[in-house]
């Protein structure tokens, strides 16, 4: 087995390139998602939720680069079109949300989809002994997994 100067096999790379790449291409809809219902959310929780999503759009976008990032390291190039994401995404596309129940569903709708995408690729990384990539993803995952039940909470729903 060839291994790359971080220690991997050369053949597993492709995989974990192309598996964040979809990540990527997710979290770039969840973070358009999240700045759209801070621009448009109206009604009584107005100044909770603005704050709430502006925390949640600022977070994603560290997260965006992070993910970018660890593709370069593992020699890959990240999608960076909004075409290339929307090829890709998964993740269910917000529009005119403005409501505040409509727009914690769209975010809890998100997260799920992530978690999702964020499990598969933590296996296909445990199987190539990334532990970088593994690193990485058990963080998103355990913030995500608080995060989906707080606003699920604030739906007075269960997980």
């Amino acid at each position: 087995m060839k291994l790359n100067s971080l220690g991997l096999a050369v053949d597993k790379v492709p995989t974990l390139i192309n598996e964040l790449n979809e990540l990527l291409a997710n979290y770039q809809i969840y973070y358009q998602n999240l700045r759209g219902v801070h621009w448009n959310i109206k009604g009584k929780m107005f100044f909770d939720l603005h704050a709430k999503f502006e925390e949640h759009y600022t977070d994603a976008n560290m997260k965006v680069d992070e993910i970018a990032e660890r593709i370069l390291t593992l020699g890959g190039v990240p999608l960076h079109t909004f075409e290339a994401y929307t090829n890709a995404a998964k993740v269910p596309v917000g529009k005119n949300v403005s409501q505040d129940e409509e727009a914690v569903k769209l975010v809890v709708a998100s997260i799920s989809e992530l978690l999702k995408i964020e499990r598969n690729l933590l296996e296909t990384s445990d199987d190539a002994n990334d532990e970088g990539t593994n690193s990485l993803i058990s963080d998103f995952i355990t913030e995500h997994e608080k995060t989906l039940w707080m606003f699920k909470a604030w739906l007075n729903e269960t997980i």
